[in-house]
């Protein structure tokens, strides 16, 4: 991953020990420097988990002057919520190629790949980042890593379920509400793969090929247009590997 001259000194960022409320003021920042990129009649990619949750309220603070975008939800607690907020969801298919998509992740690494997934609905999240022209990721400081590290979630087909997580190694499925397991927003299981990531790329060939694995929560460099990052020292931003369209 590329870094502009504003991020070179934050490339390898320190994870000092923060309590909720900085770290939530973090995804706050990101999430609202990211929401600055949304102009009126936009077509809207919107991610799920914590630091969208923030990305919503500033983008629903504007939905007035947002009222021609139309977004597409990576899930239904996402299209809930920006309803809720004033915004207009529609379906993918319905709006389209996406001119922005926004999301957060679990990890980010030097190269830009990233581990995405915490919530189960990565699937959704990468078609929608593969429909955008400009994918944006948004973290706080302490999800940019030296290293990618387990786990690495998977959405899996029911059907021979166990015989996939044999095939995998080192995956089991995500627990869920009631001694089940979790599931995506399209009703197949979460699982985590908790062996090593010493080679992303090669272990997302390895994943992608393996029967029964609906997608994984690896997402290449090259997806990724930039990535904004909340320290201490404000927002940071990392260029990604997507080329401009």
């Amino acid at each position: 991953m590329a870094f502009d001259r504003a991020s070179e000194a934050s490339a390898s960022l320190s994870h000092e020990d923060l309590d909720q409320a900085t770290i939530d003021r973090r995804k706050d920042a990101a999430a609202r420097a990211a929401a600055e990129l949304v102009e009126d009649g936009m077509r809207v990619g919107l991610g799920t988990g914590s630091t969208v949750a923030h990305l919503l309220t500033a983008l629903g603070e504007r939905a007035q002057e947002l009222r021609n975008a139309r977004c597409v939800a990576t899930s239904p607690q996402t299209a809930r919520v920006a309803r809720e907020l004033g915004l207009e969801v529609l379906g993918l298919d319905e709006v389209g190629e996406l001119d922005v998509a926004i999301d957060g992740a679990d990890q980010v690494d030097p190269e830009g790949w990233l581990v995405k997934g915490g919530g189960g609905a990565h699937t959704r999240e990468k078609i929608v980042a593969a429909a955008a022209r400009r994918f944006v990721v948004i973290v706080s400081a302490e999800k940019a890593v030296a290293r990618l590290g387990p786990p690495v979630p998977l959405e899996i087909l029911r059907f021979g379920a166990e015989r996939t997580l044999r095939a995998l190694g080192g995956a089991r499925l995500r627990p869920g509400g009631d001694h089940l397991a979790q599931t995506s927003p399209d009703g197949n299981l979460i699982a985590d793969y908790t062996g090593p990531v010493d080679d992303p790329r090669r272990l997302a060939t390895r994943l992608s090929e393996t029967p029964g694995v609906v997608e994984h929560g690896l997402f290449a460099p090259e997806m990724v247009s930039e990535v904004l990052i909340a320290g201490a020292g404000g927002v940071q931003r990392r260029v990604g590997g997507k080329p401009p369209t």
